[in-house]
């Protein structure tokens, strides 16, 4: 058996609600960066998903076709000798001259795939519609995308019509290069159920394998499922030719999430009203797996050995990802490696690993349908002037390279194990797994920094010790690493000599990230400061921050080097927004320097805060990443005290000589990972509200 290929994968969906489309390479930046290509092939990938959309190439009509960003795409990545896997359909439905309904869309889609393939006949893997089940589910049973029915009957035309299609593009493709291979993709879940429902997931765990049935020519009237066709619309003349002319995958493309696996939950009195649902016959309330089930998900291991065992085919693990922190998308990238290594010793023909989402994807938290800047990393973080590689490229180069990846954070199993992910009444035996693994060492004072890299440790399952140098000595540091065995050093102890601290780190070879402040700047630039500008401290503290800057950096320039305005907080309510709150609520005149805290006003130069959970979310993706150097965090928003009085629902500055002082701002020029102030300011908001810290928090888990 060949080794376990690297591929790559881009999202690329152009999904359409309504009359608007949203492309997802507009918004990622992929369609104007032509540099892309290379760091896919940095990565050691063999073959990358790639778009060569019927609604990019032809958005007007078949007769008029634009090939110019594919021609420069497509002959750079044969140049990089990284083969593409052309996609042709990506949870769309076409462009505006056709779509999932209309009789002719097979015929139009195989007229588009026989020119993709006259165009370049050297391609030899396709996939012509991506996950033609799923698409029929969302568009035309669940009404989420376009066409936006919701009937049985348009749920089985539009697969048909997906299937046909794909079947009719083969044909074509394969009529310029009779050598071209289907490598036909779906997300394969699995339904659980309470034990009076188990009818209900039987007949889902069924129906998903429906696309790759069709296609293998196994669906006549023995199938479970024919029945169930016929009675809904479908006519043995729309099946025939899948069985007169099977069109059955050279790679079935195994996709699989964290969500794909559903639990439905007849114990409504668990759950709120506006949750509830059913089928007609029982009520219930469809949740992930994940959040009731006491045992584990299948995953990728479940699902690829189902498929082995069902069709005997090749197959591909062609959608790896999550949309989680740093750690937990590690996690599951190498729990879905281990399990692709562990399939082909059983022996199913297990070809390749996919990294889903290189350059990350967008709105998928609402599946497509709002447009609100939501964001999840891939390989690459798209946040930044350039693509920033993140921990996820050197999993990559590790897997491409036939070698296990290898990463402190990797030691503790993913949330998806750990008690944590139950949020409902469990459904079975409760089993999971505590932290473990090699731990981070917090060192410093029990401040409102320690205490939050706590906290968020603990949701994110980051193993985690704490050492406070003023109850235990600086010479014990180096005793300490050494007996925890700790990865990094996150420093929050603001002293001015920490020479120990970095000795003690380059002498084991342990990661450091310490913090700094906005005060080694004056506040008179007349805008923000990005991490080139020069430094000019006008307080005391400035220069001792400045003066410890200078020492990490020099001793040991591989330092992380965190700069953060004044922070806020609902952990702690001594803090400049929740003062200026309180004045407005008491209708105190809005002068920020005076509602201040008077012990903040004198030591900081104010300036916009800075949302302490985001902050410390933000430093440990850089810490996993590798990053180095300095960066500043701080949330894009208000740059004056008129503008952020406004912000926080006041009147402007009342007094006039109040504007007038320094107002410093921190951006960025390395990147843009941090959510927006009014963002932030309305967790705080709703935290407190609710009088629940866990709200804050930004993983998904």
């Amino acid at each position: 058996m060949s080794p376990l290929e690297l591929w790559l994968g881009i999202e690329a969906t152009v999904n359409r609600t309504g009359s608007e489309y949203q492309d997802q390479m507009v918004l990622s930046g992929v369609h104007d960066r032509l540099s892309d290509l290379e760091l896919i092939a940095s990565t050691g990938a063999r073959r990358v998903r790639f778009p060569v959309l019927w609604e990019r190439v032809a958005p007007h009509s078949l007769e008029e076709m634009d090939w110019t960003w594919t021609d420069s795409r497509l002959h750079r990545l044969r140049n990089l000798g990284v083969d593409p896997i052309a996609g042709l359909l990506h949870h769309g439905s076409g462009p505006r001259y056709t779509d999932l309904l209309d009789s002719q869309f097979p015929q139009k889609l195989a007229q588009y795939a026989g020119a993709v393939a006259r165009r370049y006949p050297w391609l030899e893997h396709y996939t012509p519609v991506n996950e033609p089940l799923t698409t029929a589910r969302f568009s035309a049973l669940y009404g989420l995308w376009y066409p936006h029915a919701r009937d049985t009957a348009s749920f089985l035309r539009t697969l048909v019509h997906q299937l046909r299609g794909t079947q009719l593009a083969m044909q074509a493709i394969r009529e310029v290069n009779s050598s071209a291979k289907l490598v036909q993709t779906e997300d394969l879940g699995f339904t659980r159920s309470t034990f009076k429902l188990r009818y209900q997931a039987d007949f889902d765990n069924l129906r998903r394998w429906l696309s790759l049935d069709l296609l293998c020519g196994r669906v006549d009237s023995r199938h479970e499922l024919w029945d169930y066709l016929l009675e809904h619309g479908l006519r043995e003349r729309d099946l025939t030719p899948f069985l007169e002319h099977p069109c059955a995958p050279d790679i079935v493309g195994i996709n699989t999430y964290v969500t794909s696996e559903r639990f439905l939950d007849g114990r409504l009195e668990h759950h709120n009203p506006d949750q509830h649902g059913g089928n007609g016959r029982d009520g219930y309330v469809d949740l992930e797996t994940v959040r009731v089930f006491g045992g584990p998900i299948g995953g990728f291991a479940a699902r690829a050995r189902e498929t082995h065992e069902r069709y005997a085919l090749p197959l591909a693990l062609t959608e790896v990802h999550l949309g989680c922190t740093r750690e937990e998308q590690m996690r599951w990238l190498l729990e879905a490696y281990r399990a692709a290594l562990e399939l082909r010793a059983e022996g199913a023909d297990v070809r390749a690993l996919t990294l889903w989402s290189a350059f990350g994807a967008f709105e998928w938290n609402s599946l497509l349908i709002r447009q609100e800047g939501h964001y999840e990393s891939g390989l690459w973080d798209v946040r930044a002037p350039e693509p920033r590689a993140t921990a996820l490229v050197k999993m990559a180069q590790h897997i491409a390279r036939g070698e296990t990846p290898q990463h402190p954070v990797l030691e503790t199993r993913g949330w998806w194990h750990r008690s944590e992910r139950l949020t409902y009444p469990p459904f079975g035996p409760v089993r999971s797994s505590g932290v473990e693994g090699r731990p981070l060492l917090i060192y410093g004072p029990d401040n409102a920094l320690s205490q939050a890299f706590a906290r968020v440790c603990q949701w994110r399952g980051l193993a985690f010790q704490t050492l406070n140098p003023l109850e235990q000595g600086f010479e014990d540091l180096n005793a300490v690493l050494e007996l925890e065995d700790a990865w990094a050093v996150v420093d929050v102890s603001a002293d001015s000599g920490p020479e120990v601290l970095v000795r003690a780190c380059l002498e084991r070879g342990v990661k450091l990230m310490s913090f700094s402040s906005a005060a080694v700047f004056d506040g008179q630039k007349g805008s923000s400061y990005l991490e080139s500008d020069l430094p000019n401290p006008s307080s005391v503290e400035g220069k001792m921050a400045l003066e410890r800057e200078t020492l990490l950096l020099e001793a040991m320039p591989q330092t992380l080097l965190i700069r953060t305005p004044e922070m806020f907080s609902p952990w702690n309510l001594e803090n400049p927004v929740q003062a200026a709150l309180e004045a407005m609520r008491s209708g105190q005149p809005l002068d920020m320097l005076e509602n201040l805290p008077a012990s903040w006003a004198k030591r900081h130069l104010p300036g916009l805060p800075a949302f302490l959970p985001d902050v410390v979310q933000t430093a440990l993706e850089l810490l996993i990443d590798d990053e180095k150097g300095i960066w500043h965090l701080s949330s894009p928003g208000p740059s004056s005290w008129n503008e952020l009085a406004r912000a926080l629902g006041g009147a402007e500055v009342v007094d006039s000589s109040t504007t007038q002082k320094p107002f410093t701002v921190l951006s960025s020029e390395r990147a843009w990972m941090m959510p927006s102030f009014e963002v932030a300011l309305e967790r705080y908001l709703e935290a407190l509200r609710r009088d629940d810290v866990r709200a804050l928090e930004v993983s998904r888990v």
